[in-house]
C-alpha cells in the first residue's frame, strides 16, 4: 500500500507525472536497442524514406501507449481485473522481455522477422507493436494510468509520452553511426545494461502486486 500512495502523491503535478512517466518507460521501450533492428530493416530505403519510416514510428508508439493509458482501465474493468493482477502479469512481461536482452535474446519471433524483410512499411509492426511499444511497455502504462485520478496527472503523462516518442524519434534518426562506431559488442553491452535495470522494475511490479494482496 505504501509504494501505491507514493506512486499516486509522484502523479499528482504535470511535471511530476511527466517526469515518472518518461523514466518508468524508457528502459522498457529502450529506443537505443531498437537502432541495430531499425538500420537493418531500412537497409534498402533512401535517407528520406529512413526519415520518414523513423517518424512514423515515433507516432505509432505515441498513439499505442497514450491508447492504452485512456482506456486500459475500461479493459481491466471489463474482464474483471484488479490492479495488483496486472502488476504482477505486467512485471511477468516485461522481465521475460528484460531476460531476453540480458542473455541476448530477440525482440521478434523468427516468423515476426520473415515478415519485417518482405514488408513496404515497417513503422507499425513490427518497429512500433512489438520492438518499442510491446506487451511489457503497455502494462507499466496501464498500472500508471490506473493511479491516476484527476486530469492534471493525464496531462503530465501525455506530455511524458510524447517526450519518449520524440527519443524514439531521434534515436532512429541519428543513432545509425553512433550503433556503428560503438559497434556490436558496446551495442549488446548497452542492452544487457538496460536488461538488468528492466528486470529490477519487474521485480518491483510483481513485488508491489503480491504486497497489495497480502
Amino acid at each position: 500500500m505504501k509504494g501505491a500512495n507514493a506512486l499516486h502523491s509522484l502523479l499528482l503535478t504535470v511535471p511530476a507525472a511527466a517526469t515518472a512517466t518518461f523514466l518508468a518507460l524508457f528502459p522498457i521501450v529502450n529506443p537505443f536497442g531498437g537502432i541495430p533492428l531499425f538500420f537493418s530493416m531500412t537497409s534498402g530505403f533512401a535517407r528520406e524514406e529512413r526519415y520518414r519510416t523513423a517518424m512514423k514510428t515515433a507516432g505509432y508508439v505515441f498513439a499505442i501507449l497514450v491508447t492504452f493509458m485512456f482506456f486500459g482501465r475500461f479493459v481491466l474493468n471489463f474482464f474483471g481485473i484488479s490492479l495488483p493482477v496486472l502488476q504482477i502479469a505486467g512485471g511477468l512481461i516485461v522481465a521475460n522481455t528484460a531476460w531476453g536482452m540480458v542473455t541476448g535474446g530477440n525482440r521478434m519471433t523468427p516468423a515476426e522477422s520473415d515478415e519485417a524483410n518482405t514488408k513496404e512499411d515497417i513503422s507499425l509492426t513490427p518497429m512500433a507493436m512489438p520492438i518499442l511499444s510491446g506487451p511489457g511497455s503497455i502494462g507499466v502504462v496501464m498500472g500508471l494510468a490506473a493511479h491516476v485520478d484527476n486530469w492534471t496527472a493525464y496531462l503530465g503523462m501525455v506530455i511524458g509520452i510524447a517526450a519518449l516518442a520524440v527519443t524514439v524519434y531521434l534515436f532512429l534518426r541519428l543513432g545509425g553511426p553512433l550503433v556503428a562506431r560503438l559497434g556490436p559488442s558496446a551495442v549488446g553491452a548497452i542492452s544487457r545494461i538496460f536488461g538488468f535495470l528492466i528486470l529490477a522494475i519487474a521485480v518491483q511490479l510483481v513485488w508491489d502486486g503480491v504486497a497489495e494482496f497480502m
